[in-house]
């Protein structure tokens, strides 16, 4: 085999390895759509600081209450932080990505009245 044609399919052969690798890092990477879902088609929860943050923002929006959930890539905002109230009621505060408030809505009571 000639000098040439060893350097041509060793080359050949790293970009396979380098494409497969590429493929390997977008998969690991990627899984989440537009829509704050995973692979699995379960809602994304806020994590980390920004949990934090948008569980403060949130709970002074409505005056108080308990974080029950969380969801990153709302269709309303880019952050919802879900409140239940003490007297059960339940409010979905939707925030932006710079956790300015972008609009509230109310689901009800928590215990179905």
């Amino acid at each position: 085999m000639t000098t040439k044609l060893k350097r041509v399919l060793i080359a050949m052969a790293a970009g396979v390895v380098l494409a497969g690798g590429g493929v390997a890092i977008a998969g690991a990477a990627g899984g989440d759509d537009e829509q704050g879902r995973d692979d699995n088609g379960t809602e994304k929860p806020i994590a980390g600081t920004a949990l934090d943050r948008a569980s403060r923002v949130a709970l002074d929006r409505v005056g108080g209450g308990k974080v029950t959930g969380t969801e990153v890539g709302d269709e309303e905002g880019y952050y919802e932080v879900e409140v239940t109230k003490p007297d059960g009621s339940q409010v979905d505060v939707h925030l932006n990505r710079d956790f300015s408030p972008a609009g509230t809505e109310s689901d009800g009571r928590a215990d179905g009245d």
